[in-house]
């Protein structure tokens, strides 16, 4: 038997928006993006190595839209492991990606934290 998480769904504002910001800034593939019923869509973007995916949703009414931005309470909302911080963080800055602390050299690895276009906080993580 064999189970693992397949798709985390992150809350977004707008299809378009989030579909552009997660390609273009973070470099994900975007996988899937089919039509539903009530102009909804089945989104789906990924890091591009057949980690975790990533279900773009787009908030449905007043409590769904609260959340956008801060679906964990302001926690650290999601781990992006990479295998070359110094670059990854260093393509991501030149993106425009918004990094809330200078990267740390901790005994587990390198991080730093940034914020998603709608503020969701991330880590960008490489572990020793």
């Amino acid at each position: 038997m064999s189970r693992h998480i397949g798709l985390i769904t992150l809350v977004v504002r707008d299809y378009d928006e989030a579909i552009d910001w997660f390609t273009r800034k973070l470099g994900f593939l975007l996988v899937e993006d089919k039509p539903l019923a009530d102009a909804k869509r089945w989104v789906v973007v990924i890091a591009g190595d057949g980690g975790a995916r990533l279900l773009l949703a787009k908030a449905d009414g007043d409590e769904q839209e609260a959340s956008v931005g801060n679906q964990t309470g302001g926690r650290v909302a999601l781990f992006l492991y990479t295998d070359d911080f110094a670059n990854d963080h260093e393509a991501m800055m030149k993106a425009g990606v918004t990094f809330l602390e200078e990267p740390r050299h901790e005994p587990y690895g390198s991080v730093a934290v940034f914020r998603d276009l709608y503020g969701n906080k991330w880590d960008l993580l490489e572990l020793k």
